[in-house]
């Protein structure tokens, strides 16, 4: 991104931590800004990628597959109709590192029953890399060289994503319920650009003594982000001859998230298949399976509980096409320990296919049952 001749001249660590630092800050505005297009709409193809990994450490374990089987507070974000099948309040909090430990993402949240047939929860996330160091203020353009003690004018920043997600259920019978969660979207990378977004997503759920089936319309309104750029903070990129990206507003388009599990009791013991689909239109086509603009994932999930205290799990987290590799698969592990009101869940992934020349994906989630009497869902 500099031209050869102060390549030359800068000093290799400092060329390094300046490459990186410039190429970061580049590559972070133009993946949120650079938009896809839709009938003359602009469309941002990773506009809100940052929430695809999901949330809980039993979902990573089970590769992802949990817009069918969720009956926790997680259902805030996987599919809100799950919330239904909460009896007492619960809260969570879960951390997870990605990448080798590069991003780092943590999820809060809390649900609780407020009548016989309603159900309303609360998720926060955030999703950073944090401690980047800007080192445009530590090159002298009118020398051509690095600054006198450049480690003086280097500064660190974050760019981080959040998701205020607010969700209501209903169960509309004993085997059937719905829900929505309205979502508020705000990143940021340091104090050069910043974005707004909005939208909601609207679930469906179905349960039977064995078989469950969901479906999840996430960003069912289309999620409009909004993005503004601080050019004073920006205008040593033309220094360098790069262009300073503008802000503006960017599309979000739907994705159908479909899935489907099926129970099958032991003694003492209890097995549960699952299965998951994200079909996908924004135009999506690298590596994933597609049709055109219209791109499919999907997740293949397993777990098996002992005693209701002890669960082992399995899964297929993504499924990738390449020229060079041919089909790749992405395996996940897991496990979860319940003892009395608290559990805790371990999740680890990336450890095969593609991405595994990223690292490694960790969660550790820990939930908490508040069942007292007199939270219990109320019978009339």
């Amino acid at each position: 991104m500099l031209t050869k001749a102060r390549l030359r001249i800068m000093p290799h660590a400092m060329r390094t931590v300046f490459s990186c630092s410039l190429c970061l800050l580049l590559a972070g505005l133009l993946a949120f800004m650079t938009p896809g297009s839709l009938h003359g709409q602009k469309v941002a193809k990773y506009g809100a990628d940052f929430l695809s990994g999901g949330v809980g450490g039993r979902a990573l374990g089970m590769g992802g597959t949990h817009v069918g089987i969720v009956r926790d507070l997680s259902a805030g974000y996987w599919n809100p109709a799950g919330l239904a099948g909460l009896r007492y309040p619960q809260i969570a909090y879960m951390h997870a590192e990605r990448f080798a430990g590069i991003i780092s993402f943590d999820y809060a949240g809390a649900a609780m029953p407020i009548s016989k047939t309603s159900t309303v929860g609360l998720t926060i996330i955030r999703s950073g890399v944090d401690d980047i160091p800007n080192t445009l203020n530590a090159w002298d353009v009118e020398r051509n060289q690095p600054k006198p003690n450049p480690e003086n004018f280097i500064e660190r920043f974050s760019a981080a994503d959040y998701a205020f997600m607010l969700s209501y259920a209903r169960s509309l019978s004993d085997k059937l319920s719905i829900g929505v969660t309205g979502k508020l979207i705000r990143r940021t990378i340091g104090d050069f650009a910043d974005a707004w977004g909005y939208s909601f997503d609207a679930g469906i759920q179905y349960m039977s003594e064995r078989l469950i089936l969901g479906a999840n319309i996430q960003d069912l309104s289309t999620m409009l982000q909004t993005w503004s750029t601080n050019q004073g903070e920006l205008a040593a990129l033309e220094d360098f001859n790069q262009e300073i990206p503008d802000g503006g507003t960017f599309l979000v388009l739907p994705v159908a998230r479909l899935g489907a599990g099926y129970f099958i009791p032991f003694e003492q013991s209890g097995l549960t298949l699952a299965f998951d689909m994200d079909i996908a239109f924004d135009g999506q086509q690298a590596f994933v399976l597609n049709t055109g603009d219209i791109s499919y994932h999907p997740r293949l999930g397993v777990e098996y509980v002992f005693r209701d205290v002890v669960a082992l799990r399995g899964g297929i987290s993504r499924v990738l096409v390449s020229d060079d590799l041919g089909l790749d698969v992405t395996p996940t592990v897991g496990a979860g320990i319940k003892l009395n009101q608290i559990s805790i869940d371990y999740g680890f992934g990336d450890f095969a296919g593609v991405s595994s020349d990223l690292g490694f994906s960790h969660r550790i989630a820990a939930r908490l049952v508040l069942q007292q009497p007199r939270l219990e869902r109320p019978t009339e």
